[in-house]
């Protein structure tokens, strides 16, 4: 007996999404391709082999970089030349879809997080089970790699990613705040956000907490942190329908956005997007603010090239405990293989590569990032290192986004509406009321519902004698 799965996809042409991945890097052009040295390998002749491979700038020099990273690949694999495009994350997800549709795919892409179960669905990925090791990644990033409720792993999880709280260390002892005790939980966090609101420093009053808000794609990212400590979620237990407007995602919702309406959170911020944020933090604007591993690493390669030693005086801790526990946003990127290559066994070779521990460490220096391996983890450039040791411990309560075709487009409306609790929150529009955001809130619901209907994918599992 045999088992057809079939997948129907309604609604193929998906709309355009930001991936839940950090950085916010700008590309670079690619440099020329890079193979090893001419030659045999194993006393017999090789074919030539070229793998085109899509990469976001998740660096300041993303080319380079990726290429640094593979040169052991490389000079163990002479006969495989590595080309990677630089793909603007703006562009990416139409060129990925369109891409798909036209058989005009990569060998390989990237792909954040969010996309993998909205392409997977498309039919034009590889099926990587048996061909990679599932159980070598850390349990976040196992929650996209493919499609929700289906067997096939489409994505190697590439690199992760979470967001911790960076404070000020000499505004928090200014103040009397306890950084190892009084972020511990929302109540205690607010009341340090309480004390540390307009403290001086250098004849400067810092905001108590500085994060992006209107119209910024990280926008939903954010908000994740307060709606899984609440006991809420974006989407139902299956998949199919959103959850938004539950009584627990809204006290999320409530608590976070209300502390901008407390004047607990600059308000300029809220009109600015991740980077105008994350580099006011590393001028020492906030005091406090919700960002990724990846400032980290600007603060210390500031350090070391003499521009700003601002570094040492950043600590950074777990995100709060909301009255369901501690949860965080996981996000990232996946390597994928499109089924149009003539050469997936080379791509899976490099994608094994690339989850090895020497490469998962490697590419983690050079982006600031995350691996995804668990034995990566256990390396002293992440156990011994004060910032990413946080990380790592926070990656125990990292949650990723359901793993359904229908999400990607559906993070353009969670964004824009979002951006509506905000202007509420802000007073733009009258008189700050939670009955305007649980309408917001509801309105964002009906078009996500529409969305994941339109998207939808159903499983049919027949039975036909051989």
């Amino acid at each position: 007996m045999l088992k057809k799965v079939t997948a129907l996809l309604v609604g193929a042409a998906l709309a355009f999404s930001l991936a839940a991945c950090g950085g916010g890097n700008e590309p670079s052009n690619s440099p020329a391709p890079t193979q090893g040295s001419t030659g045999n390998q194993g006393g017999g002749e090789k074919q030539q082999v070229t793998l085109e491979i899509w990469i976001m700038p998740n660096s300041t020099n993303p080319a380079e970089d990726f290429l640094s990273v593979c040169k052991p690949f490389s000079d163990a694999n002479p006969n495989i030349t590595l080309q990677p495009t630089v793909v603007d994350w703006g562009a990416a997800w139409t060129r990925l879809t369109a891409a798909s549709m036209t058989g005009e795919a990569p060998d390989i892409s990237q792909l954040g997080s969010s996309w993998v179960a909205g392409i997977g669905s498309m039919g034009r990925l590889v099926d990587l089970s048996g061909k990679i090791n599932k159980d070598a990644f850390v349990e976040a990033t196992q929650q996209y790699m493919g499609i929700m409720g289906r067997n096939e792993i489409y994505g190697m999880p590439w690199f992760t990613e979470t967001r911790a709280l960076y404070y000020r260390k000499d505004a928090c002892e200014k103040v009397g705040v306890d950084p190892t005790k009084d972020f511990e939980t929302w109540d205690s966090f607010k009341a340090a956000l309480e004390k540390l609101n307009n403290v001086e420093i250098d004849g400067q009053k810092l905001p108590a907490l500085g994060m992006p808000g209107k119209n910024d794609w990280n926008v939903i990212h954010n908000f994740s942190i307060w709606v899984y400590g609440a006991g809420g979620d974006f989407l139902s237990e299956d998949g199919k329908t959103a959850a938004f407007s539950s009584d627990a995602a809204l006290e999320g919702i409530r608590f976070y956005s209300e502390l901008a309406v407390a004047g607990l959170m600059d308000k300029t911020s809220l009109e600015k997007d991740t980077n105008h944020v994350e580099s006011t933090f590393e001028a020492g604007g906030y005091a406090t603010s919700f960002m990724g591993p990846w400032v980290a690493k600007r603060m210390n390669d500031k350090k070391a090239s003499g521009e700003s030693d601002f570094v040492d005086k950043v600590g950074v801790t777990l995100v709060p405990k909301g009255p369901k526990g501690r949860f965080a946003f996981a996000g990232g990127s996946a390597l994928c293989i499109f089924d149009t290559t003539e050469h997936q066994d080379e791509a899976v070779q490099l994608l094994n590569y690339l989850a090895s521990k020497d490469a998962q460490i490697g590419y983690s220096t050079v982006t600031g990032n995350l691996p995804t391996t668990k034995e990566a983890y256990d390396d002293p450039s992440i156990t011994e290192d004060s910032f990413k040791k946080v990380f790592k411990e926070q990656m125990q309560y990292a949650k990723h986004y359901k793993g359904v075709p229908g999400w990607s487009p559906s993070e353009t409306y969670f964004t824009q509406g979002l951006s509506k609790v905000w202007d509420n929150a802000m007073q733009i529009e009258g008189t700050y009321s939670f009955d305007k955001t649980k309408q917001v809130v509801k309105d964002i619901e009906n078009q996500i519902n529409a969305v994941l209907k339109e998207n939808e994918v159903e499983l049919q599992v027949e039975e036909s004698a051989e």
